[in-house]
C-alpha cells in the first residue's frame, strides 16, 4: 500500500466534495463555493492518496480568515493566534488504518513552527466517544463548550498546546523567519488580482 500526504490540487476537489458529504451527520456538509473557499484560503488542505486513490482529506486555517464558523469565531475571540482544524474525513473503505493519526501528526507539524495552539472541536450530540477518547489522548484538552446556532448540535472546544512554538518563535520568526526549505513551504494558494490582502495576526511586516 503507497500512502502520500500532500496539497489539495484543483483536480482533487470533485472527490473532496462527495466525500465529505458521505461522511454523515458528524461532518457539516459542503456545497462547491464552500470547498472553493477552502482551497483558495486554507493554511492547511492536505488530501491522503492511497494507491492513486483518495483516502481522507484535512482542512485547518489559522487565525485572521475570514471565516465564519461559530466555532473558528469562538477561538478567534478568546486566542490571538492558533491553527483551527475544521474538519477531518477519511473514506469508509480506509477507516481503522491510523490515517487519522497520520492526519493530526501532520497537522502538529504544520502547526507547531507557527502558532502555540492547535485546535478543533468534537460532537457532544451525538456524542462518539471514539473520538473524544483519540483528541484526549493526543493531547487534546476542553477549553469550552457552546451550541452551534440555536438548533445546532453542542460541541466541546479542544486546545492542544504546542510548546515547540516558543523556540522556533524566538529563534526563527522573530528574526529572518523559517528556513527555506520544502517541507516548511506554505501550500501554494490561487491568488486573484481584486482580493484585498488580510494581515494575519502576528504576521511580520517588512
Amino acid at each position: 500500500m503507497a500512502l502520500a500526504i500532500r496539497d489539495v490540487r484543483e483536480h482533487d476537489l470533485d472527490a473532496v466534495l462527495a466525500l465529505n458529504n458521505a461522511a454523515g451527520r458528524t461532518i457539516l456538509a459542503l456545497d462547491a463555493a464552500q470547498l472553493r473557499y477552502f482551497y483558495e484560503h486554507a493554511d492547511y488542505f492536505r488530501v491522503a492518496e492511497i494507491d492513486g486513490h483518495l483516502a481522507g482529506f484535512l482542512i485547518a486555517l489559522r487565525e485572521g480568515r475570514n471565516y465564519d464558523s461559530p466555532n473558528y469565531l469562538w477561538f478567534a475571540e478568546h486566542y490571538p493566534q492558533f491553527a483551527y482544524i475544521d474538519r477531518i474525513v477519511i473514506a469508509n473503505a480506509y477507516r481503522r488504518h491510523g490515517l487519522g493519526r497520520i492526519f493530526y501528526c501532520d497537522v502538529t507539524s504544520f502547526a507547531e513552527v507557527r502558532v502555540p495552539l492547535l485546535t478543533c472541536e468534537v460532537f457532544l450530540e451525538p456524542r462518539d466517544d471514539v473520538v473524544v477518547l483519540f483528541h484526549g489522548t493526543y493531547g487534546f484538552q476542553e477549553v469550552g463548550q457552546q451550541r452551534m446556532g440555536e438548533d445546532g448540535p453542542q460541541v466541546s472546544l479542544l486546545a492542544k498546546d504546542l510548546p515547540s512554538y516558543a523556540f522556533v518563535r524566538e529563534t526563527y520568526l522573530d528574526h529572518d523567519g523559517l528556513p527555506d526549505v520544502p517541507w516548511l513551504a506554505e501550500r501554494q494558494r490561487p491568488v486573484h488580482p481584486d482580493t484585498p490582502q488580510r494581515r494575519l495576526a502576528g504576521e511580520r511586516r517588512p
